[in-house]
């Protein structure tokens, strides 16, 4: 009898802290939420992203107090030498956290650790040829994000990317864009969608404008994405949301529909920035 009872208890106690993890865990960070932003910490994010200051004041607020969350809960590592400092953090969830305003989130929940690296960074990559050969090679990446809880940058381009607002190109956008993706799963360009948006509208537009994309590729013709989101769809949902963020004018003159589905999913207009 007593073991049948304990094992009854054991299972109230689990149910219960399975139940109250969620709203501990919200509680917890609304006490960060509410401390005092640092001083040094405004004065990096003004000197490393320049349309901070174009940004209304109520996404200011909304930004400031998810880097303190994403701050108390992600682990910064520095690779090849780097010493991680408030300035490599700032930087890096200031851009990060871009992706999170308006909306619910979980901050990346996948998301435990982030690598820097001082520069572009060396990889070994397979791939299989065709007659099942298998080919090795090295490729030097700018960031990567892993479904298993890291995401890797080069600390060189993530500056430079923050430090040029308007050119189309953000590492860590693109990196973090990749995160939200592999919420549910592996990266398919298909990310968790709000309760105003369906996934038949999403897949529509996506799917003709990456194939559009492929064909200017193909064609050497010029686009206003970069040719590397026509490897696959999650590349595309990258690229196109470094677009959205950074030259928005003009994606939303030349791909209006495209812009109108990530304005739904990211809950912000940056034409207004």
């Amino acid at each position: 009898m007593l073991p049948f009872l304990s094992l009854i208890v054991i299972a109230v106690l689990l149910i219960g802290y399975i139940v109250a993890k969620p709203s501990w865990r919200e509680y917890q960070r609304d006490k960060v939420r509410k401390l005092p932003f640092k001083k040094g910490w405004r004065v990096i994010i003004q000197q490393r992203m320049p349309y901070f200051r174009q940004m209304p004041a109520d996404l200011q607020l909304q930004l400031k107090q998810h880097i303190q969350v994403f701050l108390a809960e992600k682990k910064f590592v520095g690779c090849n030498g780097v010493e991680i400092t408030d300035e490599i953090k700032i930087t890096v969830a200031a851009q990060a956290c871009l992706l999170l305003l308006n909306r619910k989130t979980d901050y990346y929940p996948k998301l435990h650790t982030i690598l820097i690296y001082p520069s572009a960074f060396i990889k070994e990559q397979q791939s299989m040829h065709a007659g099942g050969v298998l080919h090795h090679q090295r490729v030097t990446l700018a960031g990567e994000s892993w479904d298993s809880g890291t995401v890797v940058l080069s600390w060189q381009d993530t500056i430079d990317g923050a430090d040029i607002p308007d050119d189309g190109h953000n590492v860590v956008i693109h990196e973090f864009a990749h995160q939200l993706d592999q919420e549910k799963g592996s990266a398919n360009g298909a990310p968790i969608l709000g309760k105003d948006q369906n996934y038949k509208d999403w897949s529509d537009v996506f799917s003709s404008q990456y194939e559009l994309l492929r064909k200017q590729k193909k064609s050497g013709i010029p686009s206003l994405f970069d040719y590397y989101g026509a490897t696959n769809p999650a590349e595309f949902f990258a690229v196109t949301s470094e677009v959205f963020f950074e030259q928005a004018h003009k994606f939303h003159q030349h791909y209006p529909m495209l812009y109108q589905q990530l304005k739904l999913y990211y809950k912000v207009d940056p034409i207004y920035w």
